[in-house]
């Protein structure tokens, strides 16, 4: 029950905001159609008049008593005639001081005639840029109006010809109608509203400088612009306006160069969302009551099916469990038979070991015995016979050869005692260097040597690394052979507690494949006859007498790095 209360409420305020949203846009549209209506028929009613001061000016009658030729009476009799069939409120012609000399009513209480109005903005933007247009209340007759005006000039006298025009008739039709729509000069003060109580009231507060231009134009005379409120609650927003329980659009008005208001009350606008909401809450509950019946009736019917359902669980998790004691069998036989293999191939290369030791410790001393024969036989060769020296300096390179391949299966076969000694290992790694030197020229390389300045002592064998390394570098220069620029580098680094060597070449590297087989005993990459692979796995075992490690990282086609690692030992680590 508490889901359902809680999911209607979500509903209702999702609705609800929804609803507030599309029903504020549709009133924005509502309010756009009125202010665009308002603004035409307030140009309408200025522009039926506009041109009437300029037309009425024509006349000889104002320019000859603007010019002090003819009786003003003649003007004032015409001015009088023109107002009446035009419909305007006052017509009225000021001199270039700003005094009145003839009026429409000047035979009316409250005459213009007479009266100076230099003051007013229409009175000096006609004599400056040739016509003027300002809203204001009377100070003559206190009857608010907007004046239109034009310049006139006669007889080298300016004046200005002006027609007052009574917008309040606009204002009534506006309240008959119930429409919110108000009117408001450039100064944001509010001068026509179908609410009475927005009339002269500013849309936001008045600077003070406003003010005082307002109270020098006498525009709002008799008005308190100073302590009237603003209408809106905050200054507008594009042509978004809100006020105190109403929304509003403003637009310009043209032909007066201030502003319309259309506003529409809020209250309706929530009314109708908080309906849509109610609505909304009221289906969810319906919504939930539904589902809540049916997911009892769901309940029923699974209360009558969980008795064969367990069941069936039941009888499902025997056959699992039996599939899985025949996986485990199973399994167990593959490991047996793995097991199985691998014990004899451990015997099959237990048996290859002795019998390569026996077959190296037989023919060693025939191969001593057949260099020493083919040695003296070159020694007894005739001089200048250099076709037979060439075939005995050939014997004598195999059986050299084979003698390196013994001692090969020799080192690798014999378990020798480990002595340990204080070692530095810049000098083994010097020899080494100097061994691999010719077979680095035939190449046509020179090995690159790094080596810190201080001692980098370790606990190892000295000939022993020289044979690692020696071995290493030989490994590299085959593998450079066929490289268009070959190099080969050394170098010796101190890394933590630890003595790294580090051989490097740009060969053609190590296939992935093979990377991981290359220090098992006869396993070589190399050509048939070429090596017996027991190089890197001599050099893992004598590495790991001295407590060492070997690494190789190979990539094809981008070279190959072997690395050393050696603990330091600990007459380096108190020096430090």
């Amino acid at each position: 029950m508490t889901r359902s209360v809680i999911l209607a409420c979500l509903s209702a305020a999702l609705v609800w905001f929804v609803a507030q949203f599309v029903a504020v846009g549709a009133a924005r549209q509502e309010l756009d159609q009125t202010l665009l209506l308002t603004t035409r028929a307030v140009e309408a009613e200025i522009d039926r008049l506009r041109a009437l001061p300029a037309v009425a000016a024509e006349d000889a009658r104002i320019r000859q008593a603007l010019a002090g030729t003819a009786p003003l009476q003649d003007a004032n009799d015409y001015l009088e005639t023109i107002a009446a069939y035009a419909g305007a409120d006052e017509l009225f012609l000021i001199d270039e001081r700003g005094e009145t000399i003839a009026a429409s009513n000047w035979d009316q209480p409250g005459s213009f005639v007479g009266q100076n109005y230099a003051f007013r903005p229409y009175f000096q933007d006609a004599l400056s840029r040739g016509q003027g247009q300002f809203y204001a209340i009377g100070v003559t007759t206190g009857v608010p109006g907007y004046f239109l005006s034009a310049r006139v000039d006669s007889g080298g006298r300016p004046g200005v010809m002006v027609v007052k025009l009574d917008l309040r008739p606009l204002q009534q039709t506006w309240r008959a109608a119930e429409a919110d729509v108000a009117l408001a000069d450039e100064h944001g003060v509010v001068f026509l509203s179908a609410r009475p109580e927005w009339q002269y009231r500013p849309l936001v507060g008045l600077s003070r400088e406003t003010l005082d231009h307002l109270v020098a134009t006498r525009a709002y005379d008799g008005v308190r612009l100073g302590e009237a409120a603003p209408l809106l609650s905050q200054p507008p927003v594009g042509a978004d306006a809100l006020g105190d329980g109403w929304i509003a659009r403003i637009g310009s008005v043209p032909a007066t160069g201030g502003q319309v208001i259309a506003a529409r009350p809020l209250r309706g606008l929530q009314l109708v969302a908080l309906g849509w909401a109610a609505l909304a809450a009221l289906t969810a509950l319906a919504m939930a009551a539904t589902v809540k019946g049916i997911e009892q009736r769901r309940q029923i019917v699974a209360m009558r099916l969980s008795e064969s359902e367990k069941l069936e669980a039941m009888v499902v998790a025997r056959t699992a469990d039996l599939a899985r004691e025949v996986e485990a069998r199973k399994q167990a036989e593959t490991d047996l038979r793995t097991a199985q293999e691998a014990l004899i191939h451990t015997e099959k290369m237990a048996a290859m070991g002795r019998m390569s030791a026996a077959i190296v410790h037989e023919i060693s001393q025939p191969l001593a015995a057949m260099e020493a024969t083919l040695s003296a036989a070159e020694l007894g060769m005739r001089s200048g016979d250099s076709k037979m020296s060439g075939r005995i300096g050939k014997a004598r390179d195999m059986i050299r050869r084979m003698q390196r391949t013994t001692k090969h299966l020799k080192s690798f076969a014999r378990k020798d005692t480990v002595e340990l000694s204080l070692v530095d290992l810049r000098a083994p790694l010097k020899s080494a260097l100097d061994l691999v030197l010719p077979r680095a020229k035939a190449v046509g390389v020179t090995p690159a040597l790094q080596m810190p300045t201080d001692p980098v002592p370790v606990m190892a064998g000295a000939v022993r690394i020289e044979q690692v390394v020696a071995n290493l570098l030989l490994n590299a220069l085959d593998a450079i052979e066929a490289t268009p620029e070959p190099e080969v580098s050394v170098t010796l680094s101190v890394e933590g507690a630890n003595a790294v060597i580090t051989v490097r070449d740009n060969g053609s590297g190590i296939g992935d494949t093979d990377l991981p087989r290359v220090t098992e005993p006869f396993f070589s990459t190399k050509q048939t006859g070429e090596g017996l692979g027991l190089g890197l796995a001599i050099c893992k075992v004598i590495l790991a007498d001295f407590s060492g490690t070997l690494d190789i990282r190979s990539y094809p086609q981008d070279g190959t790095q072997v690395i050393v690692s050696l603990p330091l030992s600990e007459a380096r680590d108190g020096s430090e």
